[in-house]
């Protein structure tokens, strides 16, 4: 199994790494940040993830919170990612095909509004 598998299993992810507070949200995952700073305060602006410093009993709050509050749980696996919805591939071959003449000009991407990610069961 994969790191990623692993990532997209987890119900929440508590971390002091950089990287997983962009990774986590694109798979729907709440992220709790073990630290009083980050570089990626975009992330706890849109609400995918939460500055929780490293005091064991606030950690473990807002762990329970999480796990025992469905509506507290909810708004930070939906929450809108910045760091985009995954789907920047697509939209570059369309925009390719277009450019060739090959294809129809898409729509502008507008955050939020394409579907939401789904985490697997």
């Amino acid at each position: 199994m994969t790191f990623v598998d692993e990532l997209r299993r987890a119900t929440v992810v508590l971390t002091d790494s950089g990287g997983l507070q962009e990774e986590a949200p694109g798979l729907g995952v709440p992220v709790l940040v073990a630290r009083d700073t980050t570089e990626r305060p975009e992330a706890v602006e849109a609400g995918t993830a939460r500055l929780i410093g490293t005091d064991e009993a606030e950690v473990l709050a807002h762990l329970t919170r999480l796990f025992d509050d469905a509506v507290a749980y909810e708004a930070m696996a939906t929450a809108v990612n910045p760091y985009g919805d995954g789907r920047a591939c697509g939209r570059c071959a369309d925009a390719l095909e277009h450019l060739l003449g090959l294809g129809e000009r898409a729509a502008d991407f507008i955050p939020g509004d394409s579907p939401s990610v789904t985490r697997a069961a």
